[in-house]
């Protein structure tokens, strides 16, 4: 049971998890109907790529993870797996994903192979090269809200744009926070992130600017037609929230503290941001 459990870690379940919410509220906004097969087998298929390109990214990365302490105990930095079997795991979901998406329609399997593409060949090994990573990376991880649309509409419009536009801007607060905490990690293993690279100030300036990208591309949902009123005004206040705290990092000493609260807050931001667009719209799956 050791292994199946090592395995199940790969795929990073709790990521994965929080990448089909965003894939169900792409289906639920967007516009036409769809059947219950095809729902199911566009989330199998999301779950399975995602899983795949999670087990490839932490494959490549084992000898970096062996040198933080967070990541050290992982399976292949522990020595629980060998990364032969890792990998050929990695590959064998994406293999597995790709039969069901292509059953979905070809644009969300196009989608799902450009996102594992650009996570695993791109994303990984940049971030060891440059901050920019984070900008490459929050590319595939917008996807999957894009990719829930296109499995109702079959299209990659400006509805579903206005999704993926949201989860790319999300991203750089999300993630910049990561970096400021656990910027001493990062710089141990050689990981570029934004506060090593460019340093705690200038991380604070990106991460607020960001965020004031984030509450306007919230906003532009509305008249893109995904959402209606009754979505905006949670859409202003959590976007508001979110935005103060951001910008309380501008006047203050950057601190571990504030930095995980960003953190914290940013993952409540995207559950209140994904349940409004959801209660605004009713399900349309039939």
């Amino acid at each position: 049971m050791a292994g199946v459990r090592d395995f199940w870690s790969l795929t990073k379940p709790r990521i994965t998890l929080i990448v089909l919410l965003t894939s169900a509220a792409g289906m639920v906004v967007a516009p036409g109907s769809v059947s219950s097969l095809r729902v199911w087998l566009s989330l199998i298929g999301t779950a399975l790529i995602v899983s795949s390109a999670n087990a490839l990214n932490m494959w490549w990365e084992r000898n970096l993870d062996g040198r933080m302490a967070r990541t050290s105990q992982r399976p292949l930095p522990a020595g629980r797996l060998q990364p032969s079997s890792a990998l050929a795991f990695g590959i064998a979901l994406a293999l597995v994903s790709l039969p069901l998406l292509l059953a979905v329609n070809l644009l969300t399997a196009l989608l799902g192979v450009f996102a594992l593409a650009t996570y695993v060949l791109v994303y990984t090994p940049l971030k060891t090269r440059s901050w920019l990573a984070l900008l490459v990376g929050a590319v595939p991880g917008a996807l999957p809200p894009l990719m829930g649309w296109a499995t109702v509409t079959g299209r990659a419009d400006l509805g579903g744009a206005a999704l993926f536009l949201v989860l790319f801007l999300w991203q750089v607060p999300h993630f910049g926070a990561i970096s400021l905490f656990r910027a001493t990690e990062y710089e141990s293993a050689g990981m570029r992130v934004l506060a090593v690279e460019k340093g705690e100030k200038a991380a604070q300036r990106t991460i607020a600017l960001f965020t004031v990208f984030l509450v306007i591309a919230s906003v532009l949902v509305v008249p893109f037609g995904v959402a209606r009123f009754g979505y905006l005004a949670a859409a202003l206040v959590s976007g508001g929230a979110f935005l103060a705290m951001a910008f309380r990092g501008l006047f203050a000493n950057v601190s571990a503290r504030w930095s995980k609260q960003l953190f914290a807050l940013s993952i409540v931001y995207l559950m209140v941001w994904m349940a409004a667009l959801i209660l605004d719209r009713a399900p349309q799956v039939v």
